[in-house]
Formats: C-alpha cells, sequence, structure tokens
C-alpha cells in the first residue's frame, strides 16, 4: 500500500511539472452556430499600435484548434469571419479552451489560462459598473414631472460620477494588481489609446513587480510610455487644475490684450476661425451663454485661426464672421492659421477647442458644446 501510495504522488509531481513547464499552446476552440468553413482569426497589438494575425483556423463542426509558442503570457484577441468584435483572451504556453460566443465575442468563455483569470477580474469590474449606470439610466429616465427636477440633477451627476469610475476602471486595477501578466498587457492596451493619464500610468508601471517589468513585453511597454511621457511633458502646463498659460494677442485694432487682464473671473477661451464649419454652427450657443452669463461674471476670449492661406483677405473674413454670428465679446488674431503664437502655447490641432478657467484662471473644462457647456459654466459662476 506505502508503495502504491508513492507511485501515485510521484505520477501527480510529474503531471504538475508536465504542465507548468509546457512550452506550447494548443487551443480547443468551440463555435456553436458558427457555419463550417468560417476562418477564426487569432490576433495580438504589437508596440506600434498595430494588429497583427499570427495564426487562423476553419471551424469544422463548430469546432477549430490553433497551436504554437508565446515567449510570454501575452494578451491576444480571437476574431470571427463575418462576426463583429473581440473575443480577448491571454496566451499562454498551455492548454486553453475557449467556446466562443457569436452574438457577443467578449463574452467567450476561456479557460486553462491562469492569466486569463486576470482578465476576468477586471471584466466584472467593468460588468458590475456599467450594471450600476444601467440601474441609474433607467431610474433617469422614468422622472418625468417638473417637480422631480432635483432628483434627476441628482441622478445626472450620479451618472458623471460612475463615468469617472468606468474610465478610470483600468488604472485602479493595474494598481491593485501589480502582479498580473494582464496587468502589464492592459497598460500596453491602455498607452495606445488617446488622452492616456501619462503620469498615473507611468506610476501603475512602476508599481509592477520586478519579474514583470524585466519581460520582453514590460520592455516595449516601458519603452511606449517613456516615448509618451516626452509628448506628455509639452503639453503638462494645460493639464485640468492647472493655471492658464498667459498669453497676449491683438485685437482687429491692433491692441494687445492680456489674458492676465481676466483674473478673477470665470473665461472661455474660444479657437475658433471664420472658415470652421463647426465652430460657426456653435458661435449661436456661445452667443446665447454669453449673453445670459455676462451680467454674472462670464468672459469670452475668440482666438481666430485665420490666415489659412487659401483665404485671400484673412482679415477680412475674420471681421465679417465677427459681425454675422453677432459675437461681441473680445476677439484677437495675430491671422498665423495654426502657426498663431497662443495656438501653439494651448497645443491646439483642431477646432473648434475650449478651455473653460475658474476664478483663479485654473483650467477647469476643455472642449465643452451645447448644453454641456452652459451647465459648467453656471456651475463655476455659482462657486
Amino acid at each position: 500500500m506505502k508503495r502504491i501510495f508513492t507511485i501515485i504522488i510521484v505520477g501527480l509531481l510529474i503531471v504538475s511539472c508536465k504542465k507548468e513547464n509546457r512550452t506550447d499552446f494548443v487551443i480547443n476552440g468551440t463555435a456553436p452556430g458558427v457555419y463550417n468553413g468560417v476562418r477564426i482569426y487569432l490576433k495580438y497589438i504589437d508596440e506600434k499600435g498595430k494588429e497583427i494575425v499570427s495564426d487562423t483556423a476553419i471551424v469544422f463542426d463548430e469546432k477549430f484548434n490553433m497551436d504554437g509558442k508565446v515567449e510570454e503570457p501575452t494578451m491576444h484577441f480571437i476574431s470571427v469571419n463575418s462576426v463583429d468584435g473581440n473575443a480577448m483572451l491571454m496566451l499562454e504556453n498551455s492548454e486553453i479552451d475557449i467556446e466562443i460566443n457569436k452574438q457577443n465575442l467578449m463574452e467567450s468563455k476561456v479557460t486553462g489560462s491562469e492569466s486569463n483569470e486576470g482578465f476576468i477580474a477586471f471584466q466584472d469590474g467593468m460588468n458590475k459598473i456599467r450594471e450600476e449606470g444601467q440601474g441609474v439610466m433607467t431610474a433617469y429616465r422614468q422622472l418625468k414631472l417638473p417637480e422631480e427636477a432635483a432628483k434627476k440633477d441628482s441622478l445626472t451627476k450620479e451618472i458623471e460620477k460612475l463615468g469617472l469610475r468606468l474610465t478610470g476602471h483600468p488604472l485602479n486595477f493595474i494598481l491593485e494588481n501589480n502582479d498580473s501578466y494582464f496587468s502589464l498587457n492592459l497598460i500596453g492596451l491602455e498607452a495606445n489609446k488617446p488622452k492616456l493619464d501619462v503620469p498615473g500610468f507611468m506610476k501603475a508601471f512602476e508599481n509592477l513587480t520586478p519579474r514583470l517589468k524585466e519581460t520582453k513585453k514590460g520592455k516595449e511597454v516601458k519603452k511606449r510610455l517613456d516615448e509618451l511621457f516626452v509628448e506628455y511633458e509639452k503639453i503638462a502646463h494645460l493639464e485640468i487644475g492647472k493655471v492658464a498659460p498667459n498669453f497676449e494677442a491683438p485685437k482687429p485694432d491692433g491692441t494687445l490684450v492680456s489674458l492676465n487682464d481676466l483674473k478673477g473671473k470665470v473665461t472661455i477661451i474660444d479657437f475658433w476661425a471664420a472658415w470652421c464649419g463647426p465652430c460657426r454652427r456653435e458661435n449661436p450657443n456661445v452667443v446665447r451663454i454669453y449673453e445670459k452669463y455676462h451680467d454674472q461674471g462670464l468672459e469670452i476670449i475668440g482666438i481666430s485661426l485665420d490666415g489659412e492661406r487659401r483665404q485671400q483677405d484673412p482679415k477680412k473674413a475674420w471681421l465679417d464672421a465677427i459681425a454675422n454670428d453677432k459675437l461681441t465679446w473680445t476677439q484677437l488674431s495675430h491671422l498665423k492659421y495654426f502657426d498663431d503664437p497662443v495656438a501653439k502655447l494651448y497645443n491646439i490641432s483642431a477646432i473648434p477647442a475650449t478651455f473653460i478657467l475658474d476664478k483663479d484662471g485654473k483650467i477647469a473644462y476643455k472642449n465643452l458644446r451645447g448644453k454641456a457647456l452652459e451647465l459648467k459654466v453656471e456651475e463655476l459662476l455659482a462657486q
């Protein structure tokens, strides 16, 4: 009996070691409802943000298989020909089972990849926030009576908070799971998105365990973050909460006006141009807001990016637009298109663009339009 027990223990150890030291991966896929002949793609995003197909398979009898090797656990995606979306998995050298949900690929079931547990936990957190949001939105839509306005405002603020929780979830997850291959890959994925919180994600990367930072993926992510930080430093002075950088620019008559002249007032810096269709369509809304709130302390400075080379007379076009759109607030321009010194100082690459400053001259909001702009102006004036 003792000998049999020893053999069983040794056998279990051998199986355990075999699984732990596996040098390749096998994907056993099932695809309910997917027709024979449909192609399945295994993809990843490289360090330049480009989508790379690493393997393909053909569905037969609602099944497909893939195999290969990876140096380390890496984020991959499964896509199905003629089906929208992707199924995400952490690919590692192990036997992985995946059941495709063709109605919603993101809900496909993956087992056999330990690193994938991080992704599952991340998705669970996202889904929890979304479910809370759906509940609040349902309650919001049911409020229709005038006397329910206060509750509607309260729910609006709750929706905004949930939105912030949702956008902040990736960073919070990474900070709380610093020894997860998924966290490392999530940083890499987020680093290819616009408007990244560069300091926040650099801090999250530094917080990762050494074993993750020393991997090939870790070195790729570090290189990408370093590149982003160089760009971030150019616009760090424009972060929310920073004092808006001062500038001086001429009015149509040549008189110089400084932003500092308007200290102590809620101020909108509005970058626009006579040639900019979206700017001109938004101007009636800005006129209405100015007329409603100017007496309460609102100021606006318009910075025109007229001076585009195809304009025969940029100054005339600028002045005509001011008159036609009935813009009665301060208007400034060097008439140098996107080479305008103020546009460069504020890193303007597209218009319309707005910066909303509080009474202390700090940047409170950016690029608001329509009703959202009015609500935030009203909020700042009330402070």
